[in-house]
């Protein structure tokens, strides 16, 4: 049973569902075991082998090694589950979400001080706000954590 989703037209955004929930669930469990020093020392000594341990899909594997948030959120990852991988980098939860809109940590502090996204032209997929896709990246970082 499919059930309607009218949640999947908001540009720049994933809902983490149930279906997102399932998808990123070992992806979600690594996240978690890095809030123990030891996990987070032998990921840190060798990611891949750390990361073998999982059974995550390669896709997801690829995207921890990328510290590529936006993919990781897409493939299933939850942004609180998630910042415990960019803690174990050394990067703030502001790091963190100025790296997933393209913008620096600075851009991203100064857009929220002035209030965030305005709601206008990012209500649905296809308007012309800062947050679709034929507008991003935003700012002049990378997209990349690291």
């Amino acid at each position: 049973m499919s059930l309607e989703k009218p949640y999947l037209d908001v540009p720049g955004t994933t809902i983490f569902d149930a279906e997102q929930s399932r998808k990123g669930y070992w992806l979600n469990q690594f996240c978690m075991s890095l809030m123990k020093a030891e996990n987070r020392e032998r990921f840190k000594a060798d990611q891949r082998k750390y990361l073998d341990e999982w059974p995550m899909t390669e896709e997801q594997k690829q995207a921890v090694l990328a510290a590529d948030l936006n993919k990781a959120i897409s493939l299933g990852g939850n942004i609180y589950f998630l910042a415990k991988l960019g803690a174990t980098h050394g990067k703030s939860f502001q790091q963190m979400a100025g790296s997933m809109t393209g913008m620096t940590e600075e851009e991203y502090r100064d857009m929220m001080i002035k209030g965030g996204r305005s709601a206008e032209g990012n209500r649905v997929v296809g308007e012309n706000g800062t947050a679709q896709a034929q507008n991003q990246p935003q700012g002049h970082g990378t997209g990349k954590l690291l």
